[in-house]
């Protein structure tokens, strides 16, 4: 009889009959799957796209708050972690892009603006506008939601400069200029600090109204 059973196994081994599986295997092959899952997110996140949530309103009305919005980790070179080196770079923050950059002086807090000046520009501003290298410059996102003008001695809001962007650095300010605490206030943010280039809206919330704002999802950043 047990020769009749041996004889059996061995017929189904060749066969091909699979053996069956232990929840061990199993447990693996999921571990390893959220493991893989976890790597690429990570790679993705730290050198493709970012996303990330507009939390104020200093970039009225380009950007509002409750927008969720993309932000391409590569067009300006993907930083190598811990350091402040760059690799596959495609081209330089230029004049109006909308960039994602560690706050000057709390790095752990990321910002929003848009870039006005570029290395060796000279940035002046008078009575709300902005002159570049002696040339009004004028941005056709701003807006201004306050007539009144300050004075340079209150603060640098109205009337600025000017300032010469030092090398490997950038003069940014809020779309919302009235509303925006930005270069005018804290100086310039240097290459190594920005984080990318915001390119598009993926899912917005008006959270005072409580509701889809749905024309702005999928809307591009320019």
């Amino acid at each position: 009889m047990e020769e009749e059973k041996q004889k059996q196994t061995e017929v189904d081994d060749k066969k091909g009959t699979p053996a069956p599986v232990g929840k061990k295997h199993i447990v693996r092959e999921y571990a390893e799957s959220i493991v893989i899952a976890i790597i690429l997110a990570l790679i993705i996140r730290t050198f493709v796209v970012q996303a990330f949530k507009i939390p104020s309103g200093s970039m009225e009305d380009t950007l509002a708050i409750g927008d969720h919005i993309l932000v391409s980790k590569f067009i300006y070179g993907s930083k190598i972690p811990f350091t402040d080196k760059r690799f596959l770079k495609i081209r330089d923050p230029k004049r109006g892009d909308v960039i994602v950059f560690e706050y000057p002086e709390d790095p752990s807090k990321d910002f929003i603006k848009r870039v006005i000046g570029t290395p060796g520009d000279v940035i002046e501003e008078r009575d709300k506008k902005i002159f570049i290298n002696g040339q009004l410059y004028v941005n056709p996102h701003e807006v201004h939601k306050e007539m009144e003008i300050v004075p340079r001695e209150q603060n640098p809001r109205d009337n600025f400069g000017p300032v010469k962007v030092p090398e490997g650095s950038y003069f940014v300010m809020g779309d919302n200029r009235d509303r925006s605490y930005d270069s005018r206030f804290w100086g310039f943010v240097k290459n190594p600090k920005i984080k990318g280039l915001a390119f598009i809206k993926y899912w917005s919330w008006d959270s005072g109204k409580f509701r889809v704002r749905w024309g702005s999802i999928g809307r591009l950043i320019d």
